[in-house]
């Protein structure tokens, strides 16, 4: 099965939430997988934690299955201590995944992000 993500930016983590076990919902009615979603209460928070160094690994992990630290950071030409910190960043997030010999995986096929920018209101 393609595992896929959706990535989104919403003050309000309760309706992502909501949304995302209502569609986990309706897949288990139909059997369907109906792909996993990952939100962020701003795009700054987005920015933050979603690096280019980090975009990089991602890109770099998808579809080429298990990869040792090591060999990533030779991949990415980049220092191995700072390839762990990153990978560590992205396993908490969800995007990566450790295995039990300490390697990376990237599960998902597709990743796609959903960021809407809005005026701010002022509250009185």
């Amino acid at each position: 099965m393609k595992r896929t993500l959706t990535i989104s930016t919403g003050q309000n983590w309760q309706v992502a939430l909501r949304a995302a076990g209502t569609r986990a919902k309706a897949a288990t009615a139909y059997g369907k997988y109906q792909g996993e979603s990952l939100n962020f209460e701003s795009p700054a928070a987005f920015f933050g934690q979603l690096t280019e160094r980090r975009w990089d690994m991602i890109r770099e992990m998808m579809g080429s299955g298990v990869v040792g630290v090591r060999e990533l950071a030779r991949r990415l030409e980049r220092g191995v201590k700072r390839v762990h910190e990153d990978a560590q960043v992205l396993v908490a997030l969800g995007l990566l995944e450790k295995t039990e010999s300490g390697a990376l995986l990237c599960p998902f096929d597709d990743i796609h992000v959903d960021m809407h920018l809005t005026p701010q209101l002022e509250l009185a």
